[in-house]
């Protein structure tokens, strides 16, 4: 599907700003694209244009991502929490239905755990758990141990910050097609000095692998525990072998939730968006006119 063009806005927030893409029906309702980890709303260009029919479609940069600025923190998760938050109440979005990847699904979580009135329905893919074990982590042996090194201080920072290793080999390598250069130059271009990648490094570190950040595992297990006992309708894709997810461990996991219908999108690893962009994208459409008939009624 050929992409329309996106409006790209930004908001102040704090003491810098943040990017957003913008499209669809303004009077529908929003939906809220929540992008991961070294990516932007860039990657969900191919499947707003399914959704934007039928609602306002928001996909902000997160802090540090994309066109957005790039302030003095440390850019752990909280440190994303507060700036999403502060964007979201400047926007005035006090409803939506989410639909996240990778980080963004703990953000989108944690979101839902603190606002679930807010909450109208949550779409999600290769999602952020607390992992008891490193064996846990990732479909691949190789990638669990890259993780590994992206955790070990100054070895991380060398690999993520210096090698920009993110960008030019993990995100590649966990999508099945070639990206093209022009796609390729999309991801680099937020990037291109080690310090910009600051962002980047951080995020490996705050996964919440073995109980450790401790903070960060606590508010994913409420989270977690929160998603469970929630009601809103919920949409989940998993890809085959996945990389956080695998397509057994998907089936599991929706089994375990309230209204949730499963998506098997085949063959695909981490970023889904990249290879299955038209099922994704008519999957959430349907949905979300379904889910808008049941709350009209």
């Amino acid at each position: 599907m050929n992409a329309p063009l996106h409006s790209m806005r930004q908001a102040q927030v704090f003491d810098t700003h943040m990017s957003y893409r913008e499209a669809g029906n303004a009077a529908g309702p929003v939906v809220l694209f929540l992008h991961g980890n070294p990516t932007s709303s860039f990657i969900w260009r191919d499947i707003i244009p399914h959704v934007a029919p039928l609602a306002r479609c928001i996909a902000p940069d997160l802090i540090g991502f994309g066109n957005s600025g790039k302030p003095d923190i440390e850019y752990r998760f909280v440190d994303h929490v507060r700036y999403l938050d502060a964007l979201l109440a400047q926007l005035a979005i006090t409803e939506c239905y989410l639909v996240a990847q990778d980080w963004g699904t703990t953000l989108a979580f944690h979101y839902a755990a603190r606002f679930p009135e807010r909450v109208q329905g949550l779409a999600f893919m290769e999602f952020i758990r607390p992992f008891a074990r490193w064996a846990d982590f990732h479909q691949r042996d190789s990638a669990r141990e890259a993780f590994r090194k992206f955790r070990t201080p100054g070895v991380g920072e060398a690999m993520i910050m210096e090698g920009n290793a993110f960008i030019e080999h993990v995100l590649p390598a966990s999508i099945l097609r070639t990206l093209s250069e022009a796609e390729m130059a999309a991801y680099r271009a937020p990037f291109p000095t080690p310090a910009s990648r600051k962002p980047i490094w951080r995020l490996p570190n705050e996964l919440p692998i073995e109980g450790e950040p401790a903070d960060v595992d606590a508010l994913l297990r409420h989270a977690h525990a929160a998603l469970a006992e929630s009601d809103y309708p919920k949409l989940l894709f998993a890809g085959d072998p996945g990389a956080v997810v695998s397509p057994t461990f998907a089936a599991q996991f929706a089994a375990g939730l309230k209204h949730c219908r499963l998506v098997q999108l085949g063959a695909g690893a981490h970023y889904l968006q990249e290879d299955h962009a038209d099922a994704i994208g008519a999957q959430i459409a349907q949905w979300l006119a379904e889910q808008e008939v049941q709350r009209q009624r």
